[in-house]
């Protein structure tokens, strides 16, 4: 049995937005108790926090752990041992920034995660997709316009597959499913890393987007879609889709869809950020670099409206390649337009809804996963000090200090 007992800290409520002071005692993983004045056994890891900041432990929903390079039409020439090993340094640096489950939008597949689980690979908890579903020329499509064949292998390294029509759809979409997907991924608009499309496209058929989302409802799963613009976003919630990532141009009639639908936006403004700042010195095409512009006005903006609304929002980074070390900027760039503890809540309690993980993770309470992040200054001060690893002082995942805070 694992015992650490975690004295004294001052820990954040993230529903109520409240700070409480208390002991936290974690036993096999869990929380297991909660108070002042309590005990540990003899063999027990006692740590003195002297009124640290304690957070849950931080989950960010748009990852692509095996996205090594910002040249995605690379990798399904990557060996796929060589991919895992850069995995594996990029899910260790996301831990230490203090992340400790992620979800993969496309890329990383059950053999990632089954090594996290084991203990093979030092990350955060992974769920995953496997590969997005794509329609032919689609934001998945990465052949450029004088390429036709593409290797289809499963083990091949790759964000998307082309499936056309609601049969395909349907079959690729159980396929994902036969392999332990959490959630399948869609791609409803065009984007900035595909090589055909336009930013202002929209994608699939409401008949395909509807048939994906009655398989996934079926194994009750649910489907995320990448979507830009306000037409490509509305269709995908007519359609059933239970989260939005980008959303960047979306409109009001957006913002009354997702309410009607109880649907999660998961916007990802660091990752254009990055893009504009060196994403060509990591592989990025110049042409999807030319994209860049058009969607990185509008996030801010988009953030604005959908939280003045009222939609459910969802902490996403979605960077690629050597670009993966701003993860936690995008503390610093909601902070602009959010309340630090709005954006803190996108990172924890919100998060864990809409992974199906309520109560698991997201949360400091009794029976909750003992995934914490401990503080040396507040964040409700100031949301960008989760930007920067020296303010971190442990992070602890199912019970166990997995790192110091070292600058990652």
């Amino acid at each position: 049995m694992s015992d650490l007992l975690l004295r004294d800290g001052l820990v954040l409520d993230v529903r109520s937005g409240d700070y409480f002071e208390a002991s936290l005692r974690c036993v096999d993983g869990r929380i297991a108790e909660i108070g002042t004045g309590l005990t540990a056994s003899a063999e027990a890891r006692i740590v003195d926090l002297a009124g640290a900041v304690v957070l849950p432990g931080l989950i960010d929903a748009h990852v692509h752990v095996t996205a090594a390079t910002a040249a995605l039409g690379e990798l399904p020439a990557w060996s796929p041992s060589y991919v895992a090993a850069h995995a594996a340094r990029i899910m260790g640096s996301m831990l230490r920034r203090g992340f400790t489950t992620v979800r993969d939008a496309a890329g990383a597949d059950y053999g990632l995660a089954d090594a996290q689980a084991e203990g093979l690979i030092v990350g955060p908890r992974l769920a995953f997709c496997g590969k997005a579903l794509s329609q032919t020329g689609g934001h998945g499509d990465l052949r450029g316009r004088g390429t036709s064949a593409s290797d289809d292998h499963p083990c091949c390294a790759g964000l998307g597959q082309v499936a056309d029509g609601v049969d395909a759809v349907r079959v690729a979409a159980r396929n994902e499913l036969r392999k332990g997907a959490h959630h399948i991924k869609v791609m409803a608009s065009g984007g900035v890393a595909s090589p055909t499309d336009r930013i202002d496209s929209t994608q699939y058929s409401m008949e395909e987007l509807r048939a994906v989302v009655e398989e996934a409802e079926a194994a009750n799963r649910y489907v995320a879609a990448h979507a830009y613009t306000a037409r490509a976003v509305n269709r995908a919630l007519e359609a059933g889709v239970r989260s939005i990532e980008h959303g960047n141009l979306i409109d009001e009639r957006s913002v009354e869809l997702f309410l009607a639908h109880d649907a999660y936006l998961v916007p990802t403004l660091v990752t254009y950020w990055a893009l504009k700042q060196e994403g060509k010195a990591h592989g990025l095409p110049a042409d999807s670099h030319r994209k860049v512009d058009e969607v990185l006005e509008g996030g801010l903006r988009a953030l604005e409206r959908a939280a003045r609304g009222g939609v459910k929002l969802v902490y996403g980074s979605d960077l690629l390649g050597g670009m993966h070390r701003y993860q936690s900027h995008e503390f610093l760039l909601r902070g602009e337009v959010q309340q630090p503890i709005d954006v803190i809540r996108a990172a924890t309690v919100t998060a864990a809804e809409l992974l199906g993980l309520a109560g698991e993770i997201g949360e400091v309470r009794v029976g909750a996963r003992a995934d914490l992040v401990v503080l040396e200054r507040d964040p409700l001060v100031e949301v960008g000090v989760l930007a920067v690893t020296r303010h971190i002082v442990h992070v602890v995942q199912e019970g166990r200090i997995v790192s110091d805070g070292r600058a990652v």
